[in-house]
């Protein structure tokens, strides 16, 4: 999906909603457990349906499904199939954090671009560029680089300054790693509990594309975030994972999911009307 298509969908959808598919055999509704040989797939599912007009993007945590070994690995891939099949305009996010050495970055770019058909993947750029150049090789796939994070562990490097410039390390990855690609294929992380510092994101990487995690259940606000981050083409996916996909653990959870999607979908649409994108 390239950034026209995206954002042409968050424009017909009004919403620039990313559901993240955190999904957690211990929280799922012990219904489907009880029911069905495959809950995590028919969670998902589930979900799917009932949020897929709510929003452009999801997200599977791929740390959910690799716990689970094999049967984890193939209730992914049965997500991501049926995503394709049914909803091919969803924008479709690896949350795996990848990056190391070229040729081992080669190999993951080719496990979740060509073989998973995912359109874009999260990466730590720490490795640095030859670490991050084997995604970019991808035409209409996107590379999302962990710039500032949403958790209380950011504090410990990615807000460090640079005793001569008062530089801070997360400025300088953005500096640097604009270099490697453009805003047509690098989206950045930056955090919803760090909106103080979206004004200094903002004046680096203007037209890029950011993943917004810390909407709701970490305490991010959506109106603080778009003050801040709206550009243009409105350059957010603002993630709610656990706020939406655990609203309920009965039977009813995905009608829950959906009136929490639902709540999120019309506070981005009133905010794209007020900022003139629609």
């Amino acid at each position: 999906m390239n950034r026209k298509e995206l954002f042409q969908n968050i424009k017909r959808k009004k919403s620039f909603l990313c559901i993240g598919l955190d999904t957690d055999m211990n929280k799922i509704p012990s219904c489907l457990k009880e029911k069905s040989s495959n809950p995590i797939f028919e969670f998902n599912k589930a979900i799917i349906e009932a949020t897929e007009d709510l929003c452009v993007a999801y997200k599977p945590n791929l740390a959910f499904y690799e716990s689970l070994g094999i049967e984890g690995w193939k209730a992914l891939n049965e997500t991501v199939n049926y995503l394709r099949q049914h909803y091919p305009d969803q924008f479709l996010i690896a949350d795996a954090k990848r990056g190391d050495i070229g040729n081992t970055s080669a190999m993951y770019a080719q496990a979740f671009f060509e073989k998973m058909n995912f359109d874009a993947i999260t990466v730590s750029p720490y490795m640095g560029e030859d670490s991050i150049k084997p995604f970019l090789a991808y035409p209409n796939k996107w590379t999302i680089i962990l710039a500032l994070t949403s958790n209380k562990g950011a504090l410990d490097f990615q807000l460090l300054k640079e005793e001569n410039t008062g530089e801070r390390l997360f400025e300088k990855v953005l500096k640097t790693s604009t270099n490697w690609g453009t805003e047509e294929n690098m989206i950045y992380v930056v955090g919803a509990t760090k909106t103080e510092y979206l004004k200094s994101v903002r004046k680096l990487i203007p037209e890029h594309f950011l993943l917004i995690p810390g909407i709701g259940a970490q305490g991010g606000s959506l109106e603080e975030t778009a003050k801040f981050g709206l550009n243009s083409q409105c350059g957010l996916l603002v993630n709610s994972s656990r706020q939406i996909i655990y609203a309920s653990s009965d039977e009813n959870f995905a009608e829950a999911a959906r009136s929490e999607a639902l709540k999120l979908q019309q506070a981005m649409e009133n905010i794209l009307l007020q900022s003139g994108i629609m």
